[in-house]
């Protein structure tokens, strides 16, 4: 009995499920409980950041904030004598924002911390990345810049990436370009600011722009030629301006570039051509009116055995007796033939610088 109730109550809640859905079969109207807001017009931007502002009512529950929060970072050596002519100017810009700072030369480090008077909760965030910024070789004027609203940073650790340092040397180059136009034409494309300092890469601009240069950044530490996305965000630019492509996929018009593996020729192989030409040239210079002899390897007649094994070095000590030596007399006997070897080249480059002071016609006698 109870099971088919169960079963009768099952076939109940699926009629009701049924009825719930629109007859012609379509989509469900999720919109169907949800009212107008006459507050929340088309014109209002949902995404602005509107700056702190005090008189217009902006405040904290309390009037200050109940704990004190400090952030510190450390400083290169290098940078001591710049952070300690402009320091000045980095206290009067964080004062008007009721924030402290602190410059301790004897540790190398900078602190910020908020005070009883700070008002703007992000704002210490905001301090934080300036130190940073400032520790990573910006100059302060654009460091400033970061206390806007308007402005974001980021620092791209690219030290990691590569293992050989050579190779690393090269991508970061190849970041920078010639004169610094690869980099200038990046600031331009993402409307950031971009420094390349050592093993780091900053960039101060909007979070949009920050994105696209970081993705730049780390494709050319993967061998990926930075022109190849500059190329792809100049064409972005400009799919922009079109309003009718806002709704659509891009991909038709970006280019993709396919990574080629091209194989090189060994520098082996080069030397034994140069000197095959060199042979080939000396032979048709040598042979002038007679038929040039037929070029190529001669062909080896076939023999089923295979050819005789090479001596090891062992065989070859054995033969020479030096096997059945001791390690001091082995070691006595490559200095003997060293010392040889050298006395030999002594010899001979002193008989040429004697050479030098003999008369010409003396050697042709001679």
């Amino acid at each position: 009995m109870a099971s088919s109730n169960i079963i009768e109550h099952g076939n109940i809640e699926s009629s009701s499920d049924k009825t719930d859905k629109p007859a012609s079969g379509g989509k469900k109207n999720h919109n169907k409980y949800r009212r107008d807001k006459p507050w929340d017009t088309p014109d209002i931007n949902h995404w602005e950041v509107k700056a702190w502002d005090e008189d217009s009512g902006d405040g904290l529950p309390g009037g200050r904030l109940l704990e004190e929060s400090s952030f510190a970072t450390l400083f290169p050596k290098y940078r001591e004598k710049y952070l300690r002519e402009v320091w000045p100017l980095v206290t009067r810009s964080l004062d008007k924002y009721k924030i402290a700072c602190e410059l301790n030369l004897v540790e190398g480090s900078m602190t910020v911390r908020t005070t009883r008077k700070t008002s703007d909760p992000y704002i210490i965030l905001k301090a934080r990345d300036l130190i940073k910024l400032l520790a990573r070789s910006i100059p302060a004027p654009q460091a400033l810049k970061i206390l806007n609203d308007e402005y974001y940073c980021d620092i791209i650790k690219i030290g990691g990436l590569v293992r050989n340092k050579e190779r690393f040397v090269k991508r970061r180059q190849r970041l920078i370009g010639p004169d610094g136009a690869t980099l200038k034409a990046l600031e331009l494309l993402a409307q950031c600011y971009i420094l390349v300092q050592g093993n780091t890469v900053s960039v101060m601009g909007t979070h949009k722009g920050i994105k696209k240069v970081r993705t730049v950044v780390l494709e050319c530490m993967k061998n990926i030629h930075p022109v190849y996305n500059i190329k792809r965000l100049m064409i972005m630019k400009e799919l922009e301006k079109d309003p009718k492509l806002k709704d659509e996929s891009w991909e038709r018009f970006l280019p993709t570039f396919k990574k080629k593996n091209v194989k090189r020729r060994k520098p082996r192989q080069l030397v034994e051509e140069k000197q095959k030409m060199a042979a080939a040239s000396s032979a048709g210079a040598a042979g002038e009116g007679k038929a040039a002899a037929p070029s190529g390897k001669k062909k080896k007649s076939y023999t089923p055995f295979p050819p005789a094994q090479l001596p090891s070095k062992i065989d070859l000590q054995l033969d020479s007796g030096e096997y059945f030596l001791s390690e001091r007399e082995r070691k006595a006997k490559k200095l003997a033939e060293k010392q040889d070897a050298s006395r030999e080249k002594s010899e001979e480059k002193r008989r040429a610088r004697e050479r030098e002071f003999v008369h010409p016609s003396l050697l042709g006698d001679n």
